[in-house]
């Protein structure tokens, strides 16, 4: 069976952060989405819990890092083409993201960062693994 993963993240407004991930084309677990929490699917075997800041805190004794200010995690995606890194990124910052640095193009690999409305980091990235150095030429 394969592990599922949850990346339990603090916002601050339930309904925008939501309308924002939505315009990014995310779709939310209605059996696990309330005022308190959402559950945002990104693949089959991994989601984000987007956590009402007072109800993220029932769950750690830790103050709650503002991720305006600080970085605890940066959150990458893998996209399927170039492309997609750039519409997905356009959507992004259309629903209010920021992109805090330019696109990086390392020739294999492409990507894009945004900060969310509640200032996390996320990352877009397509690899193209058959032009990433050190990969060993193709049998002929």
């Amino acid at each position: 069976m394969a592990r599922k993963i949850f990346v339990n993240l603090p916002i601050a407004d339930m309904q925008r952060s939501r309308a924002f991930f939505e315009a990014l084309g995310f779709a939310f677990n209605p059996q696990f989405t309330n005022e308190q929490g959402a559950c945002m699917v990104i693949s089959e075997d991994i989601y984000a819990m987007l956590l009402v800041r007072p109800f993220f805190q029932t769950f750690t004794d830790k103050r709650i890092a503002d991720a305006r200010e600080s970085a605890q995690v940066l959150l990458c995606l893998s996209c399927d083409s170039r492309g997609e890194v750039d519409a997905l990124m356009a959507r992004a910052l259309a629903a209010g993201a920021t992109e805090p640095r330019p696109a990086q193009d390392h020739g294999f690999m492409y990507y894009r960062a945004f900060d969310d409305l509640d200032g996390h980091g996320w990352e877009l990235m397509h690899m193209d693994m058959a032009a990433a150095p050190g990969t060993p030429p193709a049998a002929a």
